[in-house]
């Protein structure tokens, strides 16, 4: 009884199941540390990023700040679209687009679009996470399922029937069950680790976006003096 004998005991459904277990663990283990990377990045760099933009006096250099950032770095991409939103909108006074509409509502057009694009960027892997969470113990099942019928062919050919008989071959397949445990336990802590953390991040997001929109469609950020230049 054990790991090596259950190899040894395999057919070809049995193999299949363990290099599909295999699979799902590789691919939790990679978005695990994929998320834990870019999740380690973005909270080093969230607040230099809205601090910097916020205490930069002159507004073009916010915007040249928020243009050298990473592409992966989410607050520096929705501020260049609420800017490019208000500055498309001022190109265009009096065409038919801005008797659409107004700047406060172009600016927040922009502002929902680029909020919603970047919270599905940090989702990145979480589908993954939690399909291997929720089918990998019943993958493992499976396994067990089949060593199990086929443990029980081989005790009915040997037309043994003791506990002895019964344990050896019917442990082996249990195993199955717990490497589908083993690869969906890490995929489950991971996936409600990512979205309690990105729950956070979004709510910084949207607090970034609705200071955005005050900041460019009125020139200042709630509670602040109006500044005499329009970006």
């Amino acid at each position: 009884m054990g790991f090596a004998d259950m190899i040894e005991h395999m057919d070809a459904v049995n193999w299949t199941v363990l290099i599909v277990l295999i699979v799902m663990s590789a691919m939790s283990i990679f978005w695990i540390i994929f998320n834990a990377i870019k999740a380690a990045r973005l909270k080093g760099s969230t607040d230099r990023v809205i601090n910097t933009f916020w205490e930069t006096p002159n507004a073009q250099d916010a915007i040249r700040f928020m243009e050298e950032q990473p592409k992966s770095e989410p607050f520096s991409k929705v501020a260049l679209d609420a800017a490019q939103a208000a500055a498309h909108h001022q190109r265009h006074e009096g065409s038919r687009l801005v008797e659409s509409l107004n700047r406060s509502e172009f600016v927040d057009r922009a502002l929902r679009q680029a909020v919603t694009r970047e919270s599905l960027k940090l989702e990145d892997g979480l589908t993954v996470l939690a399909t291997v969470g929720a089918t990998a113990p019943f993958v493992g099942l499976l396994g067990t399922v089949w060593g199990i019928y086929r443990a029980l062919i081989r005790i009915g050919a040997s037309g043994q029937a003791d506990i002895g008989a019964v344990a050896g071959p019917v442990g082996e397949a249990l195993i199955m069950t717990a490497i589908g445990l083993g690869v969906a336990i890490p995929a489950v802590l991971g996936y409600n680790f990512f979205v309690r953390l990105n729950r956070g991040t979004n709510n910084k997001l949207d607090t970034f976006a609705h200071d955005l929109h005050d900041f460019f469609a009125t020139g200042s950020r709630v509670g602040e003096t109006p500044a005499p230049a329009k970006v």
